[in-house]
């Protein structure tokens, strides 16, 4: 797939101090891409859009280069002990994004130039729970290796982690773009996850992405490259034929993905949505085609309180066995890490 290219690119002041900071605004220098300073990256004005889908594309074609001041990490359950961010938002453009009620209006594509800071809390932590193992998601709000090629971030951050005696690195993508990764002497100290879906899904609803042909191949190439390797299915949807399009997923993955690694794991997420995330999909896809009807889930309840709509019960265990059958049919040495 093209890689991501901004049509505009807004800096923030204190981002040009750094080495990586300087880099992004001395290469787009040369570019024909818009360059502009901002004061800061949590408050960007000047996008275009006067609708929301206007909003949403632009934003999607601007990327902001800022500083992350606040190192706390949140806790990242159940795909690691922690999580921290390279970034937040990606290039991709899926409908159905757990995203989409927390970036604003515009959520445009952020990338943190202070890595050398951000990964001296991962250090600190690590040591802290010693000689615990302790794990750390980097792509919980963002896709680092979407924008792999302008940063390099994501390269940097596995170097690091191979060094780290108690810390694991985990990262998830939609992505395809892994050639500047694979020599890495990364020690095995980074799983390397692909979010996969049936072909019906990917095409309707994962708009700017990389194809599922395209992330086999680089889940391949990251398997024969000794990274431990992982896929996430999700979310997963109930829908006309189903049953069909997920044992077509399963069955080409597994026929193209040869030798099967002895250490592969999946992850399994049912689709979930809230009312106010509701509100905003349908703002930036009014087509869509999204099942978003409250009356057919039953309600769960969430941090916080926050309510999310969740298949029926039966519907639920259906589901869930349908994709079990299947992981024992095509993948019966897989570990299942979570079905939620």
């Amino acid at each position: 797939m093209k890689l991501f290219q901004p049509k505009r690119v807004l800096f923030e002041e204190e981002a040009l101090q750094y080495p990586l900071g300087q880099k992004i605004y001395d290469y787009y220098s040369t570019t024909n891409v818009e360059l502009k300073n901002i004061g800061s990256h949590n408050r960007v004005t000047g996008i275009p859009g006067t609708t929301p889908q206007e909003s949403y594309h632009e934003a999607k074609l601007t990327l902001v280069v800022g500083v992350k001041r606040d190192l706390r990490l949140d806790t990242c359950k159940p795909s690691a002990d922690y999580e921290f961010s390279l970034g937040t938002s990606c290039p991709g453009g899926c409908q159905y994004c757990y995203l989409q009620t927390h970036l604003g209006k515009k959520p445009y594509i952020r990338v943190y130039v202070n890595i050398d800071e951000i990964l001296e809390k991962v250090k600190t932590i690590a040591e802290t729970n010693a000689p615990k193992i302790t794990t750390f998601e980097a792509a919980s709000t963002s896709d680092p290796l979407a924008v792999e090629h302008i940063t390099g971030s994501l390269g940097k951050t596995i170097r690091f982690f191979s060094k780290q005696p108690f810390a694991r690195l985990r990262l998830v993508t939609k992505f395809a773009n892994v050639d500047s990764l694979l020599n890495i002497d990364h020690r095995q100290q980074t799983r390397f996850r692909f979010s996969l879906n049936s072909a019906t899904i990917i095409k309707m609803f994962e708009h700017n992405t990389a194809s599922m042909e395209e992330r086999i191949t680089a889940a391949n190439k990251i398997t024969k490259a000794g990274y431990p390797l992982g896929f996430i299915i999700a979310p997963l949807f109930i829908y006309t034929n189903y049953q069909a399009d997920y044992a077509q997923l399963f069955r080409k993955l597994a026929e193209s993905l040869q030798p099967i690694p002895p250490d592969l794991t999946f992850e399994l997420i049912t689709h979930r949505f809230t009312t106010k995330a509701k509100n905003v999909i349908l703002e930036r896809f009014p087509a869509t085609k999204l099942d978003l009807n409250e009356q057919q889930r039953r309600r769960k309840f969430g941090k916080y309180g926050l309510v999310k709509y969740i298949y029926q019960e039966p519907d639920y265990i259906e589901l869930k066995e349908t994709i079990f059958e299947l992981l024992e049919r095509f993948f019966p040495n897989s570990k299942v890490e979570y079905f939620t």
